[in-house]
């Protein structure tokens, strides 16, 4: 460490500025003084200065903010990058802009490293490399794209006039849509799920705006710096429990080749129950299989697993992951069995204290609902939980103030400050059971599930479980209606055999 002269600013080299952020809490982390390191300007190839800064945004991410200047040219710019963790699944974000609607060009968008931009409607890509992760607005990002393609335009009309002269016709119909004078589609994907769009409607639901989340390729967890071993085409993963459970001494075969192949038959084929009992071989829950698996840092970790059924559900399987290297920690409640024929709605009417302890288990594919709230999580916002009825809500409205965090910021308007406020007013009263709320959980899977307050679940009157029949548009987002299952049908026809 050494003293940059007469001023008394402290220049420490990078590592030391990652080590001594990474170390410090959520409160020393809004005191961490800025840090900065001497780096070469890339434009006249002197020295400049470049400033790290470690800092929260409120209930969202931690990131760190760098700014280069260079005293002798004058070259300056700035960039965003995330000191947290990588996200469970990547994220989404697709935002509707009518034309004419310039306040929704103003949206906050931080965008992080790994994201892509798109804009359908000009066949428009912007890839990660393109703009580097920052903090900014819809209309930012456009004019920006806009302005980078416009800095070349010279030197294009003197080597192809043509590409150029079409360049500034696509540029035209850009800058038209950055300044709001047309419709289009705002999309942002991020693999590494650090990426955000505002909502200024929130907690409620925005027409606008809606986020997908999703779980990464394997191209994608290489790209983020993650080790993913190569998929070997026609290799069948299957236990080793199971390697044995293969009768007649037939080949294994893959999952999507049952009945490609005459006579061949994969795990697949057998009976559900002897699967389970081959997989599993327990007398109690607390006799689990272990299965090794390889965790997202590239390291050799163990997921522990057993299966078991819940009254009035259905068999379930309830796994865990733990990695002693990077410490990541995971639990899942998987539902066995098929596929329903219908979805399920389930409606709880909360009124006393042991309606907030009743067990909870949302699926992946289930939505969240509290009218009295005016609150409505669409499917795959938290991912799947088993909880209860009060952890539910206290996790949904940690997850809306984590993601929704510029609502809260020191440059928030404030009605918008007083909107939240009053929501976790209403929340608390709801908790605190001052009035009677309504938990709505819509699943299409039907692999979601409350637990009744009596032994019998027709005598619970505050819990009501409606199924109803999937329309087309729910069956195409969960990859229903193109699956074809044909052949493994055939497969477990056994008196053909």
């Amino acid at each position: 460490m050494a003293s940059s002269g007469d001023e008394g600013r402290v220049v420490v080299d990078l590592r030391s500025a990652a080590e001594s952020a990474a170390g410090a809490g959520d409160e020393e982390a809004h005191a961490t003084p800025v840090h900065e390191i001497e780096s070469l300007c890339m434009r006249c190839g002197e020295n400049g200065t470049t400033r790290l800064l470690l800092t929260l945004i409120p209930h969202f991410r931690e990131v760190v903010l760098m700014s280069f200047s260079c005293p002798h040219c004058g070259e300056r710019n700035n960039e965003v990058q995330f000191a947290g963790q990588l996200q469970p699944k990547g994220c989404c974000y697709r935002l509707e802009v009518p034309s004419g609607q310039r306040e929704i060009l103003n949206r906050q968008v931080v965008k992080s490293d790994s994201a892509t931009i798109k804009i359908p409607e000009l066949d428009f890509e912007i890839p990660p490399v393109a703009q580097r992760g920052k903090c900014s607005t819809v209309e930012g990002i456009i004019m920006r794209a806009a302005d980078e393609l416009q800095a070349l335009q010279d030197e294009r009309k003197k080597v192809d006039p043509q590409k150029a002269e079409a360049i500034d016709q696509f540029l035209l119909k850009l800058r038209s849509l950055g300044s709001g004078e047309a419709a289009f589609t705002f999309i942002l994907d991020d693999p590494a799920g650090n990426s955000f769009i505002e909502n200024p409607h929130a907690p409620s639901s925005d027409p606008l705006l809606s986020v997908r989340f999703y779980e990464r390729t394997r191209e994608q967890q290489a790209a983020l710096g993650f080790l993913a071993e190569p998929e070997q085409p026609g290799e069948a993963v299957v236990p080793a429990s199971a390697a044995g459970s293969n009768s007649g001494g037939l080949q294994s075969e893959p999952h999507g080749s049952v009945g490609a192949l005459a006579g061949r038959r994969a795990i697949a084929q057998g009976n559900p129950d002897e699967v389970a009992a081959a997989l599993c071989r327990y007398a109690a829950p607390e006799e689990v299989e272990v299965l090794p698996c390889r965790c997202g840092c590239g390291a050799e970790c163990e997921t522990r697993f057993f299966a078991t059924k819940i009254p009035y559900f259905r068999e379930v399987i309830v796994m865990a992951t733990t990695c002693d290297i990077c410490g990541y920690r995971n639990s899942e409640l998987k539902p066995g069995g098929e596929i329903p024929a219908k979805g399920k709605k389930i409606t709880l009417r909360v009124q006393n204290v042991k309606d907030l302890t009743r067990d909870v288990i949302k699926s992946d594919s289930a939505s969240v609902q509290v009218p009295e709230l005016e609150l409505e999580l669409a499917s795959g916002t938290l991912g799947g939980m088993v909880t209860t009825v009060e952890g539910l809500i206290v996790k949904t409205c940690e997850a809306l103030e984590r993601i929704h965090g510029f609502q809260l910021g020191d440059s928030t308007l404030e009605w918008k400050k007083k909107k939240w406020e009053d929501f976790k007013d209403r929340l608390s009263k709801l908790l605190n059971l001052q009035e009677p709320w309504t938990l709505i959980l819509d699943d299409g899977l039907a692999a979601s599930f409350v637990a009744p307050a009596t032994d019998k679940l027709e005598d619970d009157k505050q819990l009501t479980i409606e199924e109803y029949q999937r329309s087309w548009e729910q069956n195409e987002e969960l990859g229903l209606n193109d699956m074809d299952t044909s052949s493994a049908d055939q497969a477990y026809d056994t008196t053909n055999t």
